[in-house]
């Protein structure tokens, strides 16, 4: 066999060896992806067992019994502990068909299992938000319009509800950008490939 021959054959196997781990990889996150979905979904179930039934939070609080969160905007978001990691409430998306726990503190560990809360409170306003470019958690965040409805539901009931008002791209370092306290909720995630963060900008109705 020539050179030629053994190069064009030695070609032709790494094309295909590349090949077969992009399919791999292709496959393990899409596997990695289910696994994060059905846990969600799991999390989500034991957390609404939890949960008391909702009630609204938007001005129509009896003035005579005042939440304890407008006595004290400041005071730290109840939390519930399940399968040994603690969650704040639950996230709807109606538009987009998506409803997911929020753990209380942002991980990379934690994104695998839920959006996460970033920074801020819903108490106080400029509560941010985290979650994995999955398809089961914010990847669908690209197709939101503005004017779309979210709600939190905190673990005590308590159900606060926003008003999408516009989507912004920011580069990974543009952390000032992200934390602009001009907005009641922000819900962020990577865009495909990672190069740079979505970001879906909310006001409380």
């Amino acid at each position: 066999m020539n050179n030629r021959k053994k190069k064009g054959v030695l070609f032709t196997i790494i094309g295909l060896a590349l090949i077969v781990a992009a399919l791999l990889l292709t496959g393990r996150n899409l596997f990695e992806e289910y696994l994060a979905g059905k846990e969600a979904e799991q999390i989500l179930s034991a957390l609404q067992d939890r949960i008391p039934e909702s009630v609204p939070q938007n001005g129509e609080e009896d003035q005579d019994a005042l939440p304890d969160y407008l006595i004290n905007p400041e005071m730290e978001m109840p939390t519930v502990e399940i399968e040994g990691r603690e969650y704040i409430g639950k996230l709807e998306i109606p538009s987009l068909e998506l409803e997911l726990p929020v753990l209380n503190q942002w991980s990379y560990p934690g994104l695998k299992i839920s959006p996460c809360r970033y920074s801020g409170s819903a108490y106080t306003g400029n509560f941010i938000i985290a979650g994995h470019n999955y398809r089961t958690h914010f990847g669908p965040l690209r197709n939101i319009s503005p004017g779309a409805e979210i709600r939190f539901t905190d673990v005590k009931g308590r159900s606060f509800v926003y008003e999408v008002q516009a989507t912004e791209t920011l580069e990974p370092s543009a952390v000032e950008e992200m934390m602009g306290e001009e907005w009641d909720l922000t819900l962020f995630t990577c865009t495909p490939g990672g190069q740079a963060r979505a970001a879906v900008r909310c006001l409380r109705k």
